[in-house]
């Protein structure tokens, strides 16, 4: 039976759980601005000990790998990284947007529709893909910009659920009778359980000395203007 650590950081969203042969038995998860580094840690000794589990008896551990917050994502990064050189464990990795997809299918099990998630990136902006009620990949990993004409031709031929933390922004913009939005949070880490269990029977692990988070683009330092 794998026992796997889940640990998703990649919005505002910090959650963590533990799933047992992709079935989740704990989990610990709270929504705030830059609660991540304070929490995520905390949150892995309580789900440990709801499961009733000690460290060395877990299999591996699982990450959302972004896109995301390039914040967010590098503490969830390196923290898994940190229990698996601790405790010579393989490192999964879950494309987020994936692992949010999955989440409303499993949530919405009749639904044959495409899925939309959104991560919200800033102004009109948002990292995004489309998948298929069987979670395959019809439009990649993208940066988008969202207007009038966005996911037109898709939108043309199919019902499109949009969803996460930057589909509500953009709800008016995306005014088509196939379009709908869910409010329910898909940023959380038992959705991650029946994927990174799939993970780990296929042995699909990751290189943890060089493994780095999906930021999609460039963290960009801006500088205060100088008074003159």
């Amino acid at each position: 039976m794998a026992k796997i650590l889940q640990i998703e950081t990649a919005t505002q969203v910090c959650s963590v759980a533990l799933s047992i042969d992709g079935n989740t038995v704990a989990v610990k998860e709270e929504s705030g601005q830059n609660i991540h580094a304070s929490n995520v840690t905390l949150f892995i000794e309580e789900v440990m000990k709801a499961a009733g589990l000690t460290y060395p008896e877990i299999d591996a551990v699982a990450v959302s790998k972004g896109p995301g917050s390039y914040t967010g994502l590098r503490i969830g990064v390196s923290t898994a990284k940190g229990l698996c050189y601790a405790l010579e464990k393989p490192l999964i990795a879950i494309e987020t947007l994936k692992m949010m997809s999955a989440g409303f299918q499993i949530e919405n099990p009749a639904y044959r529709g495409l899925i939309c998630p959104m991560i919200d990136a800033r102004r009109m902006e948002v990292y995004t893909s489309v998948f298929n009620s069987s979670l395959e990949i019809i439009e990649p990993t993208s940066a988008k910009i969202i207007d009038e004409t966005s996911f037109a031709n898709l939108l043309s031929q199919n019902r499109i659920t949009f969803l996460g933390d930057g589909a509500a922004k953009c709800a008016e913009t995306l005014n088509h009778p196939n379009a709908d939005f869910s409010n329910q949070n898909f940023n959380a880490a038992p959705y991650m359980s029946a994927l990174a269990n799939l993970a780990f029977n296929h042995g699909n692990f990751e290189d943890v000395a060089y493994f780095e988070p999906f930021y999609l683009k460039d963290f960009v330092v801006t500088q205060p203007k100088k008074k003159v």
